[in-house]
């Protein structure tokens, strides 16, 4: 059971590529694969060993169908990608390890914490991280931010500027929640952090968010400044927390105001970023639960690395 698996590659090209370089880098006899729907059509599915087909990860049959696949593959590591399967796999977890398969997923208590916005406000609140205000429906001050309690890449996501602009399907849906708005004197970031097979806090890289396009970021920087320093002892303190996780927030300096609003128990669009300043997380997720190593807590990543996106190609010859 030594080999990999990327599950929902979709467009994750950099990141099945981080996880080949440090595949190679340690001389491991692994290799990598992933899972689609159409793994014939997906970028990331064109670098790996090996592309499987997938069924929706919604169909009854998935979890015997990725049990099956990697006993039959010899997967020891399993790592998912997007929100949709995170909480089914934190149920089946122990399932898969007692066959010798590591799912990357932390606990179920986490991960339906994460599903639900009024429960991460409240987890923040816990361990002492501020968040945005969330009103009452029958208490909503404007301009506010109005968006699903289980929503995910900004969908159904809008600023509601004056009272007029609030409708009533908005307020009869019971998933929206209405929450102060963060003006735009506020810089945005996300925080990769890596949690150990113990649950102990080994690295968290944030990054400063410069632009972004279809919710995901383009131009991003890490830096080691106060929100590191903010952050440094609180996200100790978060439970069941399993391999990569992301936070997003907003920060002012001046005024030294901190604002969260969510926990992603996956890795994140702009992760790419962070294995680029040497917080190589793939790698010690092959340290640890292949190669059965234990791992320091990590901070000499670089500081103020810019990374700037730009759209490239992958070609598939022959296809039908």
């Amino acid at each position: 059971m030594k080999n990999v698996l990327l599950l929902s590659a979709g467009r994750r090209v950099e990141l099945a590529q981080s996880f080949l370089i440090d595949i190679a880098e340690r001389n491991l006899d692994s290799r990598l694969l992933a899972t689609e729907m159409r793994p014939e059509t997906s970028a990331a599915c064109q670098v790996v060993h090996k592309a499987i087909k997938a069924p929706r990860v919604t169909d009854s049959s998935y979890v015997d169908f990725l049990l099956s696949t990697c006993l039959r593959e010899g997967i020891g590591l399993v790592v998912p990608t997007i929100d949709t399967e995170l909480l089914l796999l934190s149920q089946h977890r122990q399932m898969f390890s007692d066959e010798g398969i590591h799912v990357i997923i932390s606990d179920e208590s986490l991960v339906r914490i994460c599903r639900d916005k009024r429960l991460t406000a409240d987890l923040f609140t816990d361990i002492s991280i501020d968040t945005p205000k969330i009103f009452a429906r029958d208490a909503i001050r404007f301009p506010c931010f109005a968006k699903p309690y289980d929503g995910s890449c900004s969908i159904g996501a809008s600023i509601v500027g004056t009272p007029a602009m609030l409708s009533d399907a908005m307020l009869a849906d019971e998933k929206m929640m209405f929450m102060e708005l963060i003006d735009a004197s506020h810089q945005e970031y996300t925080v990769d952090a890596y949690y150990d097979r113990r649950g102990q806090l080994r690295c968290f890289v944030p990054r400063q968010r410069l632009e972004t396009r279809a919710g995901e970021v383009s131009k991003g920087v890490t830096r080691r400044n106060h929100v590191y320093h903010y952050l440094r002892d609180k996200l100790t303190r978060i439970q069941g927390a399993r391999g990569c996780i992301t936070l997003q927030l907003f920060s002012n300096q001046e005024t030294g105001r901190f604002a969260a609003l969510e926990i992603n128990p996956r890795f994140g669009g702009g992760y790419p970023l962070t294995y680029g300043a040497e917080a190589k997380y793939p790698g010690w997720l092959i340290d640890e639960y292949l190669l059965d190593h234990d791992l320091p807590f990590k901070e000499d990543w670089e500081a103020d690395l810019l990374m700037l996106r730009y759209d490239a190609k992958v070609l598939v010859h022959g296809y039908n």
